[in-house]
């Protein structure tokens, strides 16, 4: 019997079919054995067959061949003894905590006292740290707070296996770092096997014993299995030191980018940028377009290029006025790139839409190129967080309504190459007439950033462009995005929740401390060499140095506005 694993996967295969008749091999021969009380990180790309994998196994999908075995024993559909916790939280908006982990205790349960089965709600509940809002809905909870009820309902089943498909994909960083605690916390107090579907390299080494890297779709195969090395407990920040850590983070992430490498992501072109110089829509600019348009885009400014001078934010509250950023100063020089990081609510995206000229300053100024901001126009391009696009227009067409605008006095066939040029560069040659309604998010950040390159803006603004990607379709569009700046040196900031991101893009690292009153708590001046490769930067013996100053200073700042030194 001890040679028989806990659960056994063999050549399992999983196909789907269009209504065109097409067939599509989803997952073409999953090998994977567990051993009772074992973490395992199934890490993959989007599209790659993850959530089917996880959906087999619990029994919601049958596989068109290969064996699935728990315990020796077949799995043949659901069953109380495989517990699953989704990407969304799935719960019942009119019931309260209590019922909510009630209605999957009072089911699966039916054999056991009244009394025993409240106790066992309590207990799981308070595993999960929320025996403080029993009587709580979930319209009065967070998003992070939600997905704990989740686990609990999951793990009140007692089930023999916990598989999480990507449970906190849909969480901003900071409740991101809490609930992997929480789940670190399970797998330590209950011993429970736990099989976790995830596209963060980072949350995989920090939870898993092992992690298995499936390969792109179609047919998707584990490609490479890697044993996690590293010494338990395992603390964010500390093991950012481990040798042991840094040594798999690069062969896990060099495994990645060889199989993200085949799909070719930044685009080729043999167009050639048409010589034309846009508009100046600057308000107030309307009635001088001969000399604007003759000098838009063109500067004699290099220092000090785009200042930020004392600039408060205050917003109207019920209880009286509150300062949500407070005496924000930086001075950045033409073609500068710089990333603002810091916790939630911090007020970084409140920074970027005053620099943007969409929300008012309430104290200070921000000047760009010698002129002060005071509304919004198109010598500052933005990049929202949600693929802000036309859906019922192609890609092109959704680049071309900017374009239109700033190059008017261009001839048509130079618009169009403004166009395509960029569009091909993101990667998007064979999708230009692809209606945006029928493209992934992915695709779609990919077409605003190729619309925000191609307004030749003075300055370009991104809100987390990237916030709402799994990890590895991130990486693929900070490679875009990369190789575009590399051509436009275009003066960029950009706001993220990554570490690695903020390293990787940025000259300097802007950490904000807490809100409200955010300020600049510290900056990082990036001296590494551009154009930045991932993986060499992994190799330059000062990444980790710096990516432990940033991970310190959230650290710092991860349970108040100012942290005290103990």
């Amino acid at each position: 019997m001890t040679d028989i694993p806990f659960l056994s996967l063999k050549n399992v295969r999983k196909d789907y079919i269009a209504k065109t008749a097409e067939v599509t091999s989803v997952l073409g021969g999953i090998d994977l054995d567990m051993e009772e009380g074992e973490f395992v990180a199934i890490l993959g790309f989007s599209g790659a067959g993850k959530t089917t994998l996880i959906n087999l196994i619990s029994g919601l999908l049958k596989p068109d061949s290969g064996s699935m075995r728990l315990r020796g024993k077949e799995i043949d559909g659901p069953d109380r003894e495989r517990g699953l916790v989704f990407q969304s939280y799935s719960l019942f908006p009119w019931l309260s905590v209590e019922q909510n982990v009630a209605l999957a205790v009072d089911t699966v349960h039916k054999d056991r006292s009244k009394e025993e089965r409240e106790a066992l709600i309590q207990q799981k509940v308070a595993l999960v740290g929320l025996d403080h809002a029993m009587d709580r809905k979930p319209a009065q909870l967070s998003g992070g707070m939600r997905q704990r009820v989740a686990v609990a309902r999951a793990l009140a089943m007692e089930p023999e296996i916990l598989l999480l498909d990507e449970p906190l994909s849909a969480l901003d960083a900071l409740t991101r770092a809490k609930l992997q605690d929480e789940i670190e916390r399970i797998r330590k107090e209950e011993g429970r096997t736990i099989l976790l579907v995830t596209n963060d390299v980072d949350e995989a080494l920090l939870l898993a014993d092992r992690i298995a890297v499936l390969t792109p779709a179609p047919s998707a195969k584990i490609g490479q299995i890697f044993d996690v090395d590293v010494a338990r407990p395992r603390d964010r920040e500390a093991i950012n030191d481990d040798a042991n850590y840094q040594t798999l983070r690069k062969q896990i992430v060099g495994y990645l980018a060889s199989l993200n490498d085949q799909s070719g992501s930044v685009g080729e072109t043999a167009i050639d940028l048409p010589n034309v110089t846009p508009l100046d829509l600057a308000p107030g600019k309307a009635n001088e377009l001969p000399r604007a348009y003759l000098d838009a885009a063109q500067s004699a400014v290099e220092k000090r290029y785009l200042e930020f001078f004392k600039l408060d934010k205050v917003y109207p509250t019920p209880k009286g006025p509150l300062k949500v950023v407070e005496d924000f100063n930086i001075l950045m020089d033409k073609g500068e790139f710089i990333s603002l990081i810091g916790h939630s609510g911090c007020g970084k995206s409140t920074v970027l839409t005053m620099a943007a000229g969409l929300n008012e300053i309430s104290g200070g100024g921000i000047v760009l190129d010698n002129r002060e901001i005071t509304g919004a126009g198109p010598d500052k391009a933005v990049v929202f967080q949600a693929p802000s696009l036309m859906p019922w227009l192609t890609a092109r067409e959704n680049v071309a309504l900017g374009v239109e605008r700033v190059y008017p006095h261009a001839a048509k066939s130079e618009r169009v190459d403004i166009v395509d040029y960029y569009l091909e560069r993101v990667g998007l040659a064979d999708a230009k007439d692809k209606l945006a309604a029928e493209m992934s998010n992915g695709m779609r950040q990919r077409v605003g950033i190729a619309r925000a390159f191609a307004l030749s803006p003075r300055l370009l603004l991104l809100d987390e462009p990237f916030g709402m990607l799994d990890s590895l379709t991130r990486w693929d569009l900070q490679d875009v995005l990369v190789e575009t700046w590399n051509r436009t040196k275009v003066t960029a900031i950009m706001v993220t929740h990554d570490v690695d991101e903020a390293i990787l893009l940025a000259d300097r690292v802007v950490m904000m401390t807490n809100g409200p009153r955010a300020t600049i708590g510290k900056i990082l001046d990036v001296d590494l060499p551009r154009p930045r490769d991932r993986k060499a930067l992994l190799e330059h013996p000062k990444f980790y140095q710096y990516r432990q100053e940033v991970l310190h200073f959230l650290a710092e700042y991860d349970h108040g506005p100012k942290a005290k030194a103990a």
